[in-house]
């Protein structure tokens, strides 16, 4: 039996990784001044960070279309797959989701839909642990719950320099993005059942990366533990996380992966992202 896995462009997954699993990536869309392109093909994080930068510019970003997840699965189906597992951002973060689950309805029983609650390798690890299971020879079953499992073993954990980006696109509340403006106050973020919350403030974002190191070590408890470092155009911020954390887990620590995210949190998040997911092996 085979399985196909299938995930979204905003996994972010590590380019070292790239031929170890079979994935199937669907990309998301983001538009500028009326502009749309593919997230990870025609359009870079680095042309949305000057667009949040311009005057006058209008960045947002789209969902596939369900006809697209359909023509995926379909495909993948004819070729030969069993079953299609498909792992997607938060449903309260995109309507990523919901496209994917029409299509499943429209496809029918062989493919099932899975809500990793959150983004980034928050997403990109439980889809590569449904591609494992997948490559082993497990069946949908099998698949399927590797990704609901593993979903539920992941932290995600970020700052920004500002909420504003995140407020405009209304995925944080307006009372929330005020922290962010009184008295200078640096918000720590995380994701909570799917959704982007305040978690910490603190002063400066010196204390807010040094934050960040605590809360990923505390996410990994006392076992095994991969981490993921994103940044967006700050890759000395990136790499002084990876050193602290890699310090702080020791042997604990199994794979640590840095990636800078893509056009589409690019788009919600503003330069300055600094971010960690801590997946716990157990």
């Amino acid at each position: 039996m085979t399985i196909a896995v299938v995930t979204d462009s905003t996994a972010y997954l590590p380019a070292e990784l790239d031929g170890r699993y079979e994935l199937t990536i669907v990309p998301l869309t983001v538009v500028i001044n009326g502009w749309d392109g593919l997230e990870g093909l025609e359009i870079s994080p680095a042309e949305v960070a000057r667009a949040l930068g311009a005057r006058r510019s209008a960045v947002s970003t789209s969902r596939p279309a369900p006809s697209q997840f359909v023509e995926q699965y379909r495909r993948l189906l004819d070729a030969g797959a069993d079953g299609v597992v498909s792992v997607h951002l938060s449903a309260k973060l995109s309507g990523t989701f919901e496209a994917a689950e029409l299509a499943a309805a429209e496809v029918g029983p062989r493919v099932r839909v899975v809500d990793s609650g959150t983004a980034a390798m928050g997403l990109g690890f439980p889809a590569l642990a449904a591609a494992a299971v997948a490559a082993r020879g497990g069946d949908l079953d099998a698949v399927h719950r590797a990704a609901v499992e593993h979903a539920a073993r992941v932290s995600t954990f970020f700052y920004v320099d500002t909420l504003e980006f995140l407020r405009r696109g209304g995925r944080i509340g307006a009372a929330s993005a005020l922290v962010g403006t009184a008295l200078s106050v640096k918000p720590i973020l995380h994701v909570a059942d799917g959704a982007v919350v305040v978690r910490d403030k603190v002063r400066t974002a010196g204390r807010a990366l040094s934050r960040l190191v605590d809360l990923a070590v505390e996410a990994a408890g006392p076992g095994e533990a991969d981490v993921a470092v994103h940044h967006l155009g700050t890759p000395e911020r990136a790499n002084a996380l990876v050193d602290a954390i890699s310090m702080r887990l020791g042997d604990r620590l199994r794979d640590c992966y840095l990636t800078e995210v893509g056009a589409v949190v690019a788009a919600h998040t503003g330069p300055g992202l600094a971010g960690v997911v801590v997946h716990r092996r157990a």
